[in-house]
């Protein structure tokens, strides 16, 4: 889908800039150019279409429906099964994350689908069976879905809703303030179209300097570095790898088509399976530049709250790993 994006980023890299592939500058460069294209590009579709979804379905009728259907935490379940299936790393799922919110989705059943999306999806799955086999990638897509609505129903105990930002409050009283104004008018499509797209510059406009910053800071993170720094901590020897292993992982930023290769590479090395993906998860569910954008959307108490959540989920899923393997 994005190849053309890549072909772009290299293109101007190593051909215009002359920088030679596999130096640390012309690796930051071209995972800054690369990403800060795909995730805008994404931020705009994704922004947009909520856009349009929004006005269709006024912020209460969301909100009405998940209250009238909660079921042994089915909501959480969908939230997390939609995560499975949208193929996107943590920073791309944070325009989702934002259109979530502003949806009127309950702030738990959204922090399920944020920790699941970069965790599993198809391209993660595909890489995770030709690399270390269908019954452990089962287990690992089981696990992930569960890690997911764990971290979302411990999250929504808290009542966090009030260490949102401002801007967000603000964007969810024109949401609901629109919604109510297409709900009554009955507007047509191409009339609300203008409305719309204001909305999407507005969102635009607040969230893009986040988003630059935080891509940049993951370049240089993915530029200099270096992927087997951190292997000394991870071995089988140490009791405290899986909790060291999630932890370190958290400076450093990728994917999970990007992380899996290695992962495989600690577990050649005599790493347990269970420390090379909660490594891999620390990596791909939690970074520095998934925080500078969550900044814009939440308090800096509630991104320390989210980020020890899903920590502590994801060290105890290490240690499951690492006992049934």
């Amino acid at each position: 889908m994005f190849d053309w994006v890549q072909q772009f980023a290299d293109w101007l890299v190593y051909e215009q800039f002359g920088l030679v592939k596999g130096e640390h500058l012309a690796e930051a460069l071209n995972f800054f150019f690369y990403d800060s294209i795909k995730i805008l590009l994404l931020l705009f579709i994704v922004i947009f279409f909520m856009g349009i979804v929004n006005s269709y379905f006024p912020v209460e009728k969301v909100r009405n429906f998940l209250s009238r259907n909660k079921l042994y935490g089915t909501e959480y379940l969908m939230a997390s099964l939609f995560g499975v299936v949208t193929p996107f790393c943590s920073c791309s799922s944070v325009p989702l994350f934002i259109g979530f919110v502003r949806g009127g989705i309950p702030l738990g059943v959204t922090f399920a689908f944020l920790i699941t999306s970069p965790l599993v999806n198809e391209v993660a799955i595909g890489l995770f069976i030709g690399l270390f086999g269908l019954k452990t990638t089962i287990i690992y897509v089981i696990s992930g879905v569960i890690l997911g609505m764990t971290a979302g129903i411990i999250l929504s105990k808290f009542r966090l809703e009030r260490f949102l930002t401002p801007w967000v409050k603000e964007v969810l009283a024109n949401a609901q303030k629109e919604s109510e104004a297409f709900e009554a008018e009955q507007t047509p499509f191409r009339q609300r179209l203008p409305i719309i797209w204001a909305e999407v510059l507005n969102i635009l406009r607040g969230v893009i300097p986040y988003v630059i910053v935080g891509i940049a800071i993951g370049g240089l993170m993915h530029g200099y570095i270096p992927e087997g720094f951190f292997e000394q901590y991870m071995n089988k020897e140490n009791p405290f790898a899986v909790p060291i292993a999630t932890i370190l992982a958290v400076p450093m930023y990728s994917n999970a088509s990007g992380i899996l290769p290695v992962a495989q590479v600690l577990v050649s090395k005599g790493i347990p399976l269970g420390t090379a993906i909660a490594f891999m998860m620390g990596v791909v569910g939690l970074s520095i530049p998934e925080a500078m954008l969550l900044k814009k959307v939440m308090s800096l108490k509630l991104i320390g709250i989210f980020f020890g959540v899903v920590t502590l989920c994801i060290i105890v899923s290490g240690y499951v790993f690492n006992m049934i393997f």
